[in-house]
């Protein structure tokens, strides 16, 4: 299975060296911190601070208190900085890895089989890059980068009352153990809550995403009143998850201030007793209790730091199943390019559960096959098949005599063009559509294309021409207009197979005329389905498909009129040589 990238690669170990020296830094602050506090209330609380008679004329212990005040608020300043500093880098440090984790996600995602993830819910693949992720990057930036820098800076500051004053010490690291040790008991409800909270927000967002999409649908139903009940479950089951996700969470935090409090109460009782044997000072006593005010912030984060390494558990196995999806089959570059000479195409026993039934067939280069069947017959899925967008289960197709799952796919996606409903206009300007498949198309090869497609006529109507946005899917264009543009964007570059997937249903008679002399003049090898009679007279090649079976296939010799076929009952092929049969 697919892992993520490393957090520590070599490009990070930087970062997290400075925020281990960060961490020591702050620890000196905390000590420098403990020792004048110490030293000032042990000035403060002598006896002889008190007797005007022993200082009248000599103001040095005064004066000394007024320097260790300075020098706390120096230590204080300080401390802030480095406080400061350290979220820099660790969100610098968790921005750098999350980036590296979203761009791998993203090219692993291009690699899949669009029927596999088709299946998937656009609703919970949206989850994967906005809140999984975001659970990764604050595991990184206030998780382990924050739990690096809290034990260097507890460590080293116990570790300094402990040369105070090893009972002190002692009772601070018990109290402060206990609450941290109940709230790794508490990790397992955690784990569940966050669980919980994003399978329902997951459920949520693909709810709002199909409701955009189908907006029309509902209104033109009048189910408006039905979906809004639907919608209003969903949304108060998600607010119940997410009150019960911050309810654990501040049980966690209440555990840890609760240990801090504890500890520093614990701390006053015994230091009283201490002092009251003569057995340690009052200013270690204030000390004490002013390391672990200090640290009360670093324990705190511990808790948090749970929660967010349950976050992040959660999110890790939600991408990395993601990532494990069914991916189309030898992408490598460094397998031998499709070299097209004919255009001939055979498929052999191409076999999908459920779909297509062992189909085996072929055509010559340069031949026109037009592909019948009732809806659900399987025309658009073996269409998909030999462009290589779907992998079928058993079978193979080859172009030339050469297996294309062999081949590399950049040069598969360059020998086919293909206009389909399945492969929509995208969001951007006319002239980012036109150009999608072939960026670096010539001046010449342009030209070409649009004159062929008609293109300059429908620039000549849309205001900024080229420059036209064009919405998402076409939205703000004619299906006449979206499908001129989806033909010109799958001929530039002039592919040797052209693949035309059902488009040519309710177009305009301009639309149509230009669609017509696409296919009467394209050189290459066509296929295409189409439920014109019209256009299927162009074809050469019939096959027919019924409930995933190849029953038919014809060679037709040029009628006036696309014939009618009878599928033969025992399924062998038939060859057609007039119109009547």
């Amino acid at each position: 299975m697919k892992q993520l990238p490393p957090i520590l690669s070599a490009s990070r170990r930087k970062l997290f060296t400075r925020l281990i020296a960060n961490g020591a830094l702050q620890a000196a602050t905390i000590i420098g911190s403990m020792l004048l506090v110490r030293h000032a209330f042990n000035i403060l609380l002598n006896a002889e601070f008190d007797d005007p008679e022993v200082h009248m004329f000599d103001n040095s212990q005064v004066w000394e208190v007024v320097l260790f005040a300075l020098g706390l608020m120096g230590c204080t300043g300080l401390a802030a900085w480095l406080r400061f500093t350290e979220k820099v880098d660790a969100e610098r440090l968790g921005q750098e890895y999350i980036h590296q984790v979203r761009v791998t996600v993203f090219d692993r995602m291009n690699s899949f089989a669009p029927r596999a993830l088709n299946n998937r819910s656009t609703g919970t693949s949206m989850l994967r890059f906005v809140s999984d992720l975001s659970s990764i990057r604050r595991w990184v930036s206030l998780g382990l980068a924050r739990i690096v820098v809290s034990m260097i800076v507890s460590i080293i500051s116990l570790s300094m009352l402990a040369y105070l004053d090893i009972y002190l010490a002692l009772c601070a690291v018990s109290i402060l153990s206990l609450g941290l040790a109940w709230n790794f008991r508490m990790g397992p409800h955690m784990h569940r809550v966050i669980t919980e909270a994003r399978r329902r927000r997951g459920y949520l967002a693909g709810n709002i995403n199909e409701k955009i999409r189908s907006y029309v649908v509902i209104q033109a139903f009048n189910q408006r009143h039905r979906e809004r009940r639907h919608f209003k479950k969903q949304s108060q089951r998600l607010s119940k998850a997410m009150i019960d996700r911050a309810s654990a969470s501040a049980g966690m935090r209440l555990v840890n201030e609760g240990a801090t409090a504890l500890s520093m109460a614990a701390i006053l009782s015994l230091g009283s007793l201490e002092v009251f044997r003569n057995l340690t000072t009052a200013g270690d006593v204030v000390a004490a209790m002013a390391v672990v005010g200090f640290l009360s912030t670093a324990f705190s984060d511990f808790g948090r730091v749970h929660e967010y390494l349950q976050s992040y558990q959660v999110s890790k196995t939600k991408i990395i199943t993601f990532m494990a999806t069914e991916r189309l089959r030898g992408r490598s570059a460094k397998l031998p390019s499709l070299v097209v000479s004919k255009g001939e195409i055979e498929i052999r026993k191409i076999r999908i559960r459920g779909v297509l039934q062992n189909i085996s067939a072929s055509i010559p280069g340069g031949a026109k096959l037009a592909i019948l069947g009732d809806n659900g017959a399987g025309k658009s899925t073996l269409l998909q098949v030999i462009a290589r967008l779907v992998d079928p289960d058993q079978g193979k197709v080859l172009i030339d005599g050469q297996d294309i799952r062999r081949c590399n796919m950049a040069s598969v996606r360059e020998a086919i063009g293909i206009v389909s409903p399945d492969l929509p206009l995208l969001k951007g300007t006319i002239g980012y559509n036109l150009c999608y498949r072939k960026p670096d198309a010539s001046n010449e090869e342009l030209a070409r294309i649009k004159q062929l497609c008609k293109i300059d006529d429908l620039l000549s109507i849309l205001p900024g021409g080229e420059d036209f946005r064009v919405k998402e899917g076409g939205a703000n264009l004619s299906l006449g207009q979206r499908h001129k543009l989806a033909l010109a964007r799958a001929l530039l570059g002039q592919p040797a197979i052209l693949i035309v997937d059902e488009i040519d249903a309710n177009l305009d008679q301009q639309a149509v005329k230009v669609f017509e002399q696409v296919l009467r003049s394209f050189s290459g090898t066509v296929l295409m389905v189409s439920r014109s009679e019209k256009r299927l007279v162009i074809a050469d090649y019939y096959w027919q498909l019924a409930n995933g079976k190849l029953v038919t296939t014809t060679i037709f010799d040029k009628p006036t009129a696309a014939p009618t076929f009878h599928a033969d009952t025992n399924g062998k092929p038939r060859r057609l040589l007039d119109n009547q049969g």
